[in-house]
């Protein structure tokens, strides 16, 4: 065989696999910004079943400004979050306005009792359920592009190619403590 069949082979071989990493990376790529997505969805249904929670405190609980000012910076800002690290920042800054809004609401029985309330706590649990499941679902997809993208000889090509790491959705310390959605 001739030398310019083997740089031929050697030429297809290494294009071959230049473009299944490509689209190897594209595709996991793809199910991050999926996953994101579903992330955002979840956030977003979450911070739309505050407005009902809040009304349902005030009604009794007229005197608890702050708890409901803090409540409302929270989901503007989980709201208008675009990258992981701000939906953090800000789902963690939920949770906190969330616990003191319980604790609130621990003071008077009869909102407890109510139906509307009790109804808004399973929504909102369920909520929870499907945030933690979809940050879940991100970060797991993250892993993987991040291996892809770091192990060798990969990490020769990626750069060229324009891929970089992407940020996991972490938790903060305070999100680490359970929330405790009692009413």
């Amino acid at each position: 065989m001739n030398t310019g069949l083997y740089i031929f082979i050697a030429i297809v071989v290494v294009a071959g696999f230049v473009w299944s990493l490509y689209n190897g990376l594209v595709t996991v790529r793809e199910r991050i910004k999926e996953a994101w997505s579903g992330i955002d969805v979840q956030l977003k249904r979450r911070a739309d079943l505050i407005p009902n929670l809040v009304e349902a405190v005030k009604g009794y609980a007229k005197h608890e400004s702050q708890v409901f000012e803090n409540v409302t910076k929270a989901r503007s800002a989980i709201m208008g979050a675009t990258t992981p690290k701000q939906a953090a920042n800000a789902d963690n800054m939920l949770t906190g306005a969330l616990k003191s809004l319980f604790a609130v609401a621990e003071n008077y029985p009869t909102l407890m009792a109510s139906t509307s309330f009790q109804n808004l706590q399973r929504q909102l649990e369920d909520t929870e359920d499907k945030v933690a499941f979809s940050r879940q679902f991100y970060n797991s997809n993250v892993l993987d592009f991040n291996t892809k993208i770091k192990v060798f000889p990969n990490v020769l090509i990626v750069g060229m190619l324009g891929f970089t790491a992407v940020e996991f959705f972490e938790a903060t310390e305070v999100e680490r403590e359970n929330v405790k959605v009692k009413f």
